[in-house]
């Protein structure tokens, strides 16, 4: 697969984007061509419909980094317990910097309790790369076709999620986050972790073919980020393809901080945002800092509405919603 400059406007801070090919548009008129010769198109008409939709859409798709080290002060802020991680993600940048080779980050595995930031830190690192972001849920997962796609023999049959990100989307290095990963499930036929061996890695990763479109797909350029609550669910050789980061929950003046950025967060994102106090009480601080960060915006909103329904613009401890009955940082009631 093959690449070429298309911009790079470092005096600007801009992200530098080189096209990429992500599949062989050759390969790709030869399958079709096959099909269509052998009479058999109604009956594989979502596979001939793929193939030409590749054909329409083109192999090149954008492949980013930044323009040189971004300032991630902000973020070493907003995700104080992330320190570790950002400074891995810092490493790959800097080594990408100064030259034509794109940015290659080692896949990531953040271990932790639920509710910590873990998929809100993922979305931070495609903001602060360029790039896009897709969510793989792998709690749902039962088969390995849902990453890789299955055969076009099935009834029902589709691309995988890898297909999706990367021939579907804009991006040749896209994040994809694999979440929950040490809840997939298996059955008697399919392993769900399977596809991640080879596409866990750089080499293998180049010549990915999913099980649908059966076409070779460089999936080298993903950068991939998983979550997990226990690694013992997780099996080795996976393990070892990852950098594995342990995220604690954030201390008490962390996740104040945290708090307040969330707190300013949703006042910018709402025009009623304009008429609310700029910054949050202490007592709401308080409030808020015993919560996991997954709460936080949701007790916020609650309490935003509440201090409305009360004809306030200034948001009160007591706006904020009841921590539930023996769920302690999870769980309210309204």
């Amino acid at each position: 697969m093959s690449s070429r400059s298309l911009v790079a406007s470092p005096s600007l801070g801009l992200p530098i984007a080189r096209m990429r090919s992500v599949f062989s548009a050759d390969e790709v008129e030869r399958k079709l061509a096959h099909l269509q010769a052998s009479g058999n198109e109604r009956e594989y008409e979502g596979l001939r419909n793929t193939w030409q939709r590749m054909l329409e859409r083109g192999p090149q798709r954008f492949a980013v980094k930044p323009s040189g080290v971004p300032d991630m002060a902000p973020l070493y802020d907003l995700l104080p317990n992330f320190g570790e991680v950002l400074d891995d993600v810092k490493r790959h940048v800097a080594l990408s910097q100064d030259s034509r080779d794109s940015l290659e980050v080692t896949p990531i595995l953040l271990l932790g309790p639920p509710g910590v930031g873990k998929t809100h830190f993922a979305k931070q690192i495609a903001d602060l790369l360029g790039t896009s972001m897709s969510l793989v849920p792998m709690s749902s997962m039962t088969a390995g076709w849902l990453l890789s796609g299955s055969s076009s023999q099935w009834k029902g049959a589709k691309p995988g999620k890898v297909f999706e990100a990367l021939v579907d989307g804009q991006y040749a290095n896209p994040v994809i986050v694999v979440d929950e990963i040490d809840k997939a499930s298996a059955d008697a036929q399919y392993d769900p972790l399977g596809a991640l061996y080879s596409l866990l890695e750089h080499d293998t990763a180049q010549n990915f073919v999913d099980e649908f479109a059966e076409v070779p797909i460089d999936a080298s350029q993903v950068i991939w980020i998983t979550t997990a609550n226990d690694e013992r669910a997780i099996p080795e050789p996976i393990l070892n393809r990852m950098n594995v980061f342990e995220i604690e929950a954030p201390s008490p003046k962390a996740a104040r901080k945290i708090a307040a950025h969330l707190y300013r967060s949703i006042l910018g994102e709402h025009d009623w945002g304009l008429r609310f106090d700029p910054e949050p009480s202490d007592d709401v601080l308080d409030q808020l800092a015993c919560l996991a960060p997954r709460e936080m915006r949701r007790a916020l909103v609650t309490a935003f509405g509440n201090a409305r329904l009360d004809n306030r613009y200034s948001v009160a401890a007591d706006d904020l919603p009841k921590a539930g009955a023996g769920k302690s940082r999870i769980g309210f009631l309204q």
